[in-house]
């Protein structure tokens, strides 16, 4: 018996449903380039993520870089080094410089109070992220995004199908840019979405995840390849339909997470925004050495003693990567180094048992001293 538990695990349709998804693709033998499974999956998004405009991609990572890309970014782009490498990455391989803005103690998102003193007639825009479900501070970075001129491109990963105040968070900023990875709340197996207002910014977009073809003999652009497949397509389709249902389990397991570790000296929980509707995405716990009695460390090789897998998640930050050694001062961003370094996300997936929920808190409480 594998009494491993992974720190996260790829929701999935039934064998069948899914097969037949993909059954009219061996009529019709149109396997991407647009086809009907990746129109029929761009209409349902926008609709479920209630955002204006859609296009999918072949991966969250191109949906950042090529949206970069099209807006034209230039000089110094301001955006937080508590992030997977893919955020960093994407400002990096577009010609830009990152310009690393702490994020706040209570929800890891931008600190926005910062933003400004980093302005500098170099500075072309805003790349916040939302952390662990948890939504940035729209309204600030609006304003202060007007204010300058600069422009607002979110990493959305965190949040699919999340809503703030009623309103879908793909709407906000110029752009939003989201992950449907294997390991997230939805998944395509592989695959991404930009989420805009501006036609002219999809038009680019189209540009370069299409070669610029728009026809057989009409090449207007140059560009990439950034198409999403239709196989990659039908299965979100297929995840689609199940996904609300997935996002109620994960809940479920979240709310045992709390009730084990709420109030327990030592450790940080997640926020919750009364604003917010959640998809419990991550289950993020902060271990403060001092008061719990453990580092996160220690809580992390315990919990691995007994098969159970976890996540820093993030460390380490972007700006203390190998590939950008002597290139940034890591302490400019302290509250981002401290939350790295004590920072684990949990186990998390709908069809996590709660006995094993039991299970893991058990094991990190006997951590404590």
């Amino acid at each position: 018996m594998n009494n491993n538990i992974l720190v996260t695990r790829s929701s999935m349709p039934s064998k069948e449903e899914y097969i037949d998804e993909i059954s009219g693709l061996w009529d019709s033998h149109w396997l991407t380039n647009m086809g009907v499974k990746h129109k029929a999956l761009q209409a349902e998004l926008k609709e479920y993520l209630k955002v204006d405009n859609i296009d999918l991609l072949t991966n969250g990572h191109m949906a950042l870089e090529l949206s970069m890309q099209a807006l034209g970014l230039t000089g110094e782009v301001i955006t937080t080094p508590f992030t997977f490498a893919s955020t960093t990455h994407a400002i990096v391989r577009n010609g830009c410089m990152p310009v690393f803005c702490d994020i706040n103690p209570d929800d890891y998102t931008i600190d926005v109070s910062k933003i400004e003193s980093l302005i500098t007639d170099k500075t072309s825009a805003i790349v916040p992220v939302h952390v662990y479900g948890n939504i940035c501070d729209v309204e600030e970075i609006e304003r202060i995004a007007n204010k300058y001129g600069l422009k607002v491109i979110y990493d959305a990963a965190h949040t699919f199908g999340e809503e703030y105040k009623g309103r879908g968070v793909g709407s906000f900023g110029d752009v939003s840019c989201f992950s449907f990875h294997a390991t997230k709340v939805f998944n395509t197996i592989e695959g991404g979405a930009v989420c805009f207002k501006d036609k002219e910014f999809g038009e680019a977009v189209y540009n370069l995840k299409n070669f610029g073809i728009h026809g057989p003999e009409r090449v207007e652009a140059v560009g990439a390849n950034a198409k999403m497949n239709e196989f990659c397509a039908a299965m979100g389709l297929c995840n689609l339909r199940h996904v609300d249902e997935e996002i109620e389990k994960r809940r479920k397991v979240i709310e045992r997470y709390r009730e084990h570790l709420k109030n327990v000296d030592g450790l940080k929980l997640n926020p919750i925004n009364p604003d917010v509707k959640y998809s419990y995405s991550y289950f993020p716990v902060i271990f403060e050495e001092k008061e719990f009695g453990a580092s996160r460390n220690e809580v992390f090789d315990a919990l691995a003693a007994q098969r159970i897998g976890a996540r820093k998640y993030f460390y380490p930050l972007t700006n203390t990567f190998d590939c950008f050694h002597g290139m940034y001062d890591v302490n400019s961003t302290p509250v981002a180094l401290h939350m790295s370094k004590r920072v684990l996300t949990l186990p998390l997936y709908a069809d996590l048992a709660l006995d094993d929920v039991d299970r893991i808190c058990d094991v990190i409480l006997e951590c404590k001293q």
